[in-house]
């Protein structure tokens, strides 16, 4: 009964970790939607050219890339 009990709220955690990092994926999503969306419209609004939107995208990988060795 014990083991049971144990598999039982192991089986609870999980779950719970895994909606709570379901839900981290759906935020980060939205957050980098709304990222890319806001570069669209700045490379639309200041009529930015191919070479120019490309380093804009440049930039915002680095930024990717420093944040993800901050969270390591």
């Amino acid at each position: 009964m014990k083991h049971a009990i144990h598999r039982t709220e192991n089986e609870a955690l999980n779950a719970l970790l895994t909606a709570a990092r379901a839900d981290e994926r759906k935020d980060r999503a939205q957050a980098v939607a709304a990222r890319l969306a806001a570069m669209a419209t700045h490379i639309s609004r200041q009529g930015l050219n191919g070479i120019e939107a490309a380093e804009l995208i440049r930039h915002e990988a680095q930024r990717y890339r420093d944040e993800s060795e901050e969270l390591h």
